[in-house]
């Protein structure tokens, strides 16, 4: 039965392209332009609400830590230590959350995984609202954590394995579209609402979000590695439109998941088709966090101060504007100019910016005569701002924003996402997650004492160290996937021609 469809698959599409035309590199574009995008774009938006809760969760304690750090009711007062805790203590909720999602993936699916993840957005954000004392402003802060690390994990994969090659790039890159946005939208809420109305507002998306799943479907891939062939047929004509034949493109996904293999054992890790891709996804993942991004974004307002801007709040919400603009210019090249490019390109800008603004602070403190970077909001130049030092920090800021946003925010993930065979996706991409915020927790959690250790200058000088690293990294161990079909990829880590993973039974 089986071999009847694929022949009437293939029929169809010789009937359109010409029998002259029978490589499987002909049949797939043939295939993909009978593709419609419209209900997997819709897919897509259902989905990214969750990275946009994400976001929401980020950017929240920019602008709430200023405020719950002078408000009058001494219970929900933070003293530096407790604002620094507020500002941090989400990443172990995240950490936590990534081990979690991976569970959650391989046990009740892509789909339903994002549904529950919505639970503790809301809970957490509800948490914060009625809060009485600065226990339960933690703990809101560790539930939504909790919920971003299980949707920094999740949706990334349930996006890869709907989207086909051709778009793949542009909707896996909506993922950080939507976290920058929800950062820029929360910095934004806080110029006009107080922390109590902003955390109504974060509770949200993740609410539209559970409502818009329920009429989504689940992944193809992982229909089929439950044996349910004929829903994974049904997935696809969703995603597809009902002139492409998704008997095709199942029976490919099948195929190449036969070759895979079934369960995770401990020998697996010996198979270069998992540890290389592995390996690839921690150190990603590692040097996204080391280029110190989300200390700088959790601390935004503060970095501002102390590089004497008297409208931080202001300075903060341009710089989420910054991220979101060249996100979104990420999404649109990714499939043509290709992951490994922007990632170069990328880890270049945040290099020479993170140097740059060292620079500035060294030159700050030498100028007036001090020392210590936290303390230059003390110095005379917080009253009489040096405006040929000022544009320094600020264009730093900025081309480190852009730098991030083009290559370092969105492709980790991306690549993520794309490159574990189906029975370790949800082991391999948990050790990502979690590896990704247990970094962002030591960096967020030290940034403070990094800039009382080595000064800001010494600081940034650091983080500009290890963007050199990423550079050097990704030039020598990160593939290209840009075009490919998730087999391929996997199919090149294991040593095996490119052509050879095209082979499909007729």
């Amino acid at each position: 039965m089986m071999e009847i469809q694929n022949h009437e698959s293939r029929r169809l599409l010789d009937a359109e392209y010409g029998e002259e035309e029978t490589g499987v590199r002909s049949e797939q574009d043939a295939y993909l332009d009978k593709v419609k995008n419209g209900k997997l774009f819709l897919a897509t938006f259902a989905a990214v609400l969750g990275p946009l809760s994400f976001g929401f969760v980020l950017g929240y304690s920019s602008p709430a830590i200023p405020e719950l750090s002078t408000i009058a009711d001494p219970r929900l007062q933070l003293d530096k230590e407790e604002a620094s805790w507020f500002g941090s203590i989400v990443t172990i909720g995240a950490a936590i959350g990534g081990l979690l999602g991976g569970w959650m993936v391989d046990k009740i699916g892509r789909k339903l995984s994002l549904m529950f993840c919505s639970i503790p957005y809301i809970f957490g954000f509800t948490i914060i609202i009625a809060a009485q004392n600065v226990w339960m402003l933690y703990l809101g802060r560790v539930l939504t954590g909790l919920a971003s690390g299980v949707t920094s994990l999740v949706v990334p994969l349930y996006i890869s394995e709907m989207a086909h090659e051709r778009v793949r790039g542009a909707m896996g890159s909506c993922v950080q579209l939507m976290v920058v946005t929800g950062i820029m939208g929360v910095y934004i809420a806080g110029l006009s609402l107080d922390w109590r109305w902003l955390a109504i507002c974060c509770s949200i998306p993740p609410t539209l979000m559970m409502v818009f799943m329920c009429f989504m479907p689940e992944t193809p891939r992982f229909l089929l590695s439950q044996g349910k062939r004929r829903e994974a047929e049904e997935a696809l004509r969703f995603l597809r439109g009902p002139d492409a034949p998704a008997e095709w493109e199942c029976a490919r996904i099948e195929d190449a998941s036969d070759d895979q293999g079934g369960s995770l054992g401990m020998a697996d890790l010996k198979d270069p088709g998992v540890y290389k891709p592995l390996g690839v996804g921690i150190m990603l993942m590692l040097f996204q966090q080391l280029t110190g991004i989300n200390a700088i974004m959790f601390y935004a307002e503060t970095i501002f101060e102390k590089a004497h801007f008297k409208n931080s709040d202001v300075a903060t919400v341009v710089v989420a504007a910054t991220q979101v603009v060249f996100t979104a210019v990420a999404a649109l090249v990714m499939d043509r100019a290709g992951r490994k490019l922007l990632l170069v390109l990328s880890g270049v800008c945040m290099c020479l910016s993170t140097a740059a603004f060292g620079v500035y602070f060294k030159l700050s403190s030498e100028t007036h005569g001090n020392s210590s970077g936290l303390c230059l909001v003390e110095s005379p130049l917080a009253q009489n701002p040096a405006a040929e030092l000022s544009w320094l920090a600020l264009a730093s800021m900025g081309f480190f924003i852009t730098g991030f946003s083009l290559g370092w925010g969105p492709i980790p993930w991306l690549v993520m996402s794309e490159i574990f065979p189906t029975r370790v996706k949800g082991f391999a991409s948990s050790v990502c997650v979690l590896t990704n915020w247990g970094s962002a927790f030591i960096i967020t959690k030290t940034f403070q004492n990094l800039m009382d250790l080595l000064t800001s200058a010494g600081t940034f000088w650091l983080f500009s160290g290890c963007c050199a690293l990423n550079i050097v990294f990704t030039i020598i161990f990160v593939p290209e996937t840009k075009g490919k079909t998730l087999e391929q990829i996997q199919a090149r880590f294991k040593g095996i021609p490119e052509q050879l993973s095209y082979n499909r039974p007729t």
